[in-house]
This record gives structure tokens, C-alpha cells and sequence, in this order.
């Protein structure tokens, strides 16, 4: 079945907000043996109506998202309703839903509120229960004198349409794909190892295996190896990739590096500390923004100055004036100073150059040193070089400084 995607909103053709709901739309429904075959992004206002009318004759299934609130702007179902010729009614259940929701708020009602309380004629409600705007369900032909595919509308801000989407969405789509084939899909998340390198042990092995297909998707420290196809083809090439990948997988699902290492941390009862120079609390923010992590996570430090390290961490100033803060003693006095000083069972340390400025012919821009102390094994430290702006060097230090701790404790 054919599927395409038009996301309505001028924010996202002015570039204010980045539309995420491409990658989440064409995630959850793969399960139901559907991609997506094409997406649009169009203005406010009544280019919904012309786009609606160029692809609903190729397509099966067709979701828009954005437009269904109450202001001015917000017109996509009145002109959805129009393309199909279909009467917009007030549902009492949705006005109800609305004015409770508001009234627990204690939020004024406007004239304009009520307007997400007119459904089409022949629609189903997809219940809000996170905003007020409710999506809307338009069956294939609901109209038989305007072919139409099957329409979902859906509401703009992501916090509303995706457990819309998985609560309400997802029974209509299992029943609309009941006949189709489905293929099976893995995908594994590979740490510190590039494309061409991953290419080279498992390319030629995955691909002699008929109908299988094999994709990757490079981002900051990590590959995702992602193969699709038949559920025999895809467990021979499972057996392939784990066997010539090994550790280097540190996961098979979407959890982030730092949500697996919270996770192997929590089942060993172990915990962690972190002392950030260089990356400025970015590592400290990728383990918090795990669920759980406050189980593991025992104290973040961001010690920038070297001031700081010698007075927080006990770093010692001799090392600094002979080494230079950027150095794998500094780096190791750093690691261990805080595990000793928080009682946690790992210590984290970075210390390194982010650049643009600051560096020189021995350490230039892009060096960085990770630190690691551990209860009851030896320190270590890890020389890196990652020459790139700021933001892709911290997330480049954080994916090697958790994975250097991931492998110690696996």
C-alpha cells in the first residue's frame, strides 16, 4: 500500500521547528508492512486542499499532521472537509472532553476553542489525551462521490500525535494492513566504529543472503545497521552481524549508549560519577535524560577551570603546571579524585581542546583525554583526537567515554 505523509505548518518551511514526525510515522508503521512513499511539507492555509487533491489518486493511505487546533491558522479540517464534501458537525463528546479538560486547568474558553469539536461526516475521533485538538479518521471513499484514500489527521506538537498515533491510529492501520505481507526488520546500534569499516567485515556476507536489505545510518559515534526482509533472511543476517560485530553492538533496540549503560550500572547495582571539563555537563545530561538513571547516578561535576579541577577534584597543581590540563594525568587524578570523593563505584573524567581556539602543535584542537576509575581495578585513560565544531565533539567524547565504561562492565 502506498503511503504519503503531508506535514502542514510555515514554521516548518521558515526552519523554527524541526519536523520530527517523518522518522516517527514511518517507525511505527513498518510493523504493519507499510514505508513511506512520499512526503510534503506545505504552508498554513489552503494548500492542504490542492496537495490532497494531487496525491490522493496514488496513494492507499495518507496522513497529515498539523492544523487542528483553534487559531486562525488552523484549517485543516474544515478544508479536508470541504475537498470531500463533506458537513463539519459538532461531536458533544469532543466539546465535553475539551471543557472538562480546560475547566481542570482553569483555563478561559474562547469562541474559537469549540471549533476542534467539528468532525466531518462519516469521520472516527482519535481521543487528545494531551492537548485538545482530537485527530480524525477518514475511511477510504467516505464520501463515494470524491475517491479518496484513508485520511488520518493529525495534531502538530509531537508530545500529542505520537501516543495518539500508537493508542488510537494503530488498531485502524492493523486492521486497513490485515492482508498485507510484512517483512521483518532488525536494526543494531554499533559504537565507535565507521561505516566503511563495519561495510567491510558484514556488506558482502548480508547481501548474498536473497531478498535481504541492508542500510546504514551513520550518526556521532555510532553506526545503525538496519536489514529488512523475510524473517529467515533476517535472522541469517542477525547471526552475521552479531558474529562479526560482537561487543561493538551495544544495543538491538532504540535505547541510546547512555541508556544502556544506566541499565547494565542498575542490574550490577553499581553507580556513577562524572567530572566534565571539556564537555560541559554534556555527559552529565545524556545519562539524566534516562529514565531510572537516579538510580545510578550519584554527582556531576563541571570542573572548566583548573582552579576548579585542583580545589573539587584534588587534582594536583603540579600536574597541571607540568602537563597541562589536557593531559591523561590530569585526566586520571580527575577520575579518581571523584569516585573517592562521592563513594561512587566509576568516576568519568574529560578534559580536552573543543576548539575553535586553544590548541597547539602538541595537543591541537579536537585532543581530548577520558579518564576511568573504578572500585577495585585499575585506572585508565583514553587519548582521543576529534576535530569538529563544539556540539559534535562533546556527543563524539560521550560516546567514547560511556562505552569505555559500558565494555568494563559487561
Amino acid at each position: 500500500m502506498r503511503v504519503i505523509v503531508i506535514n502542514t505548518g510555515t514554521e516548518i518551511l521558515l526552519g523554527d521547528v524541526l519536523n520530527t514526525h517523518l522518522a516517527f510515522i514511518a517507525r511505527e508503521i513498518f510493523h504493519f508492512g507499510l514505508r513511506i512513499d512520499e512526503q510534503r511539507a506545505i504552508p498554513d492555509g489552503d494548500a492542504i486542499e490542492s496537495t490532497l487533491a494531487d496525491v490522493s489518486s496514488r496513494a492507499e493511505i495518507v496522513f497529515v499532521t498539523g492544523g487542528l487546533g483553534p487559531t486562525s491558522d488552523d484549517i485543516t479540517r474544515e478544508l479536508v472537509a470541504g475537498y470531500l464534501q463533506l458537513p463539519l458537525l459538532e461531536d458533544a463528546i469532543v466539546r465535553e472532553t475539551i471543557r472538562s479538560r480546560l475547566a481542570a486547568r482553569r483555563i478561559p474558553t474562547t469562541k474559537r476553542i469549540w471549533r476542534q469539536a467539528l468532525v466531518p461526516a462519516g469521520a472516527d475521533v482519535l481521543a487528545n489525551e494531551n492537548g485538545t485538538a482530537p485527530g480524525l479518521y477518514l475511511p477510504a471513499n467516505v464520501n463515494p462521490a470524491v475517491p479518496s484514500p484513508h485520511l488520518f489527521l493529525l495534531p502538530g506538537p509531537p508530545r500529542e500525535l505520537q501516543p495518539m498515533f500508537r493508542n488510537f491510529v494503530a488498531p485502524f492501520l492493523y486492521r486497513i494492513t490485515a492482508e498485507s505481507k510484512k517483512d521483518a526488520m532488525r536494526a543494531f546500534r554499533i559504537a565507535n566504529m565507521g561505516e566503511s569499516i563495519i561495510e567491510k567485515k558484514i556488506g558482502d556476507l548480508v547481501l548474498a543472503i536473497p531478498e535481504i536489505e541492508l542500510g546504514y545510518c551513520a550518526r556521532p559515534g555510532e553506526v545503525e545497521v538496519r536489514v529488512i526482509g523475510s524473517a529467515v533472511a533476517v535472522a541469517q543476517a542477525e547471526e552475521i552481524i552479531r558474529e562479526k560485530l560482537d561487543n561493538a553492538i551495544f544495543s538491538a533496540s532504540d535505547e541510546t549508549l547512555a541508556a544502556v549503560l544506566v541499565r547494565l550500572l542498575s542490574e550490577r547495582e553499581q553507580t556513577l560519577a562524572l567530572a566534565e571539563s571539556c564537555t560541559g555537563g554534556f555527559l552529565a545530561d545524556q545519562v539524566t535524560n534516562v529514565p531510572g538513571a537516579s538510580k545510578v547516578f550519584v554527582a556531576g561535576y563541571v570542573t572548566y577551570s583548573n582552579e576548579e579541577k585542583i580545589r573539587t577534584l584534588g587534582v594536583s597543581r603540579e600536574s597541571i603546571e607540568k602537563f597541562g590540563a589536557v593531559s591523561e594525568h590530569v585526566a586520571t587524578e580527575m577520575a579518581e579524585g571523584l569516585r573517592i570523593r562521592t563513594g561512587a563505584t566509576h568516576g568519568i573524567a574529560t578534559t580536552g581542546i573543543a576548539g575553535p581556539s586553544g590548541g597547539s602543535e602538541e595537543k591541537p584542537v579536537g585532543t581530548v583525554f577520558v579518564g576511568l576509575s573504578s572500585e577495585n581495578q585499575p585506572t585508565r585513560w583514553e587519548k582521543f583526537f576529534f576535530p569538529s565544531d563544539r556540539e559534535t565533539f562533546k556527543q563524539l567524547v560521550a560516546q567514547r567515554a560511556f562505552d569505555l565504561l559500558r565494555r568494563r562492565v559487561m
